[in-house]
């Protein structure tokens, strides 16, 4: 049985770290939202399991994977189950934690920057609060990128590389990966400055970007490209 991913369509948000995953493994799924009506699938099929009174614990939010009868919800949720099942996660159990933890740090720092187009509230137009976010996007740019950045290239150095857990390449490094395109794709210049002091990242993102799965995604019309309804949003006015 394929695996169910339920995510927004149009959208890579989220669900691209999922993706990603599923694709370096060669995984055999199924993109809900943006398949036909049809065939059972588009988005009001994601929206009733959403709202399914059979469903005991239903997500609030995509993304979530189904795995039969399994509902699994939230970014971090999904990669530690897919994990070990995908052969990207360690062996060693205590430290699949350890890689949970990176994960959950990647969240925060993707939060963040989606709090540099809406500071204010999510459900406000950008154009509502663009001198709040030009203000956060500021902060953000000079203390926040380096700090994260800095943290996982600190990691690298710690594992012993070349990848954040080690010799062999996890679901956080592709996430890292992700990480990096879209910060690169909302902050060109700001980056172009952080990524001088972050070799070891950027050298994860160049390992991610050269393996076989991830380029023929990449280049592939199932990668949703970047727009400005997603999570990492270029405006040029935010980027220092």
């Amino acid at each position: 049985m394929s695996l169910e991913l339920y995510y927004w369509d149009g959208l890579q948000g989220r669900g691209e770290f999922v993706r990603l995953a599923l694709e370096e493994a060669g995984a055999d799924y199924v993109e809900v939202a943006r398949g036909e009506a049809s065939e059972g699938l588009g988005t009001r099929t994601m929206m009733s399991v959403m709202k399914s009174k059979d469903e005991p614990y239903p997500p609030f939010a995509p993304p979530f994977l189904k795995d039969g009868d399994l509902v699994i919800a939230q970014t971090a949720n999904i990669l530690f189950y897919l994990g070990p099942r995908l052969n990207l996660a360690p062996s060693v159990e205590s430290l699949r934690y350890v890689a949970n933890g990176l994960q959950l740090t990647i969240a925060d720092m993707v939060t963040e920057a989606h709090d540099t187009h809406h500071p204010l509230a999510s459900g406000l137009y950008y154009e509502d609060q663009k001198a709040e976010a030009k203000t956060y996007a500021g902060h953000f740019l000079k203390e926040r990128v380096p700090k994260y950045l800095s943290y996982f290239d600190g990691v690298v150095a710690k594992s012993g590389g070349p990848y954040l857990m080690g010799r062999r390449i996890s679901y956080t490094d592709l996430s890292l990966f992700q990480l990096v395109e879209g910060l690169r794709y909302a902050f060109p210049k700001g980056m172009a400055k952080a990524e001088r002091k972050v070799q070891r990242v950027i050298e994860v993102h160049e390992r991610v970007s050269g393996r076989e799965g991830i380029k023929a995604y990449v280049a592939s019309d199932r990668r949703i490209p970047f727009n400005e309804d997603g999570i990492f949003r270029h405006y040029p006015e935010l980027d220092a």
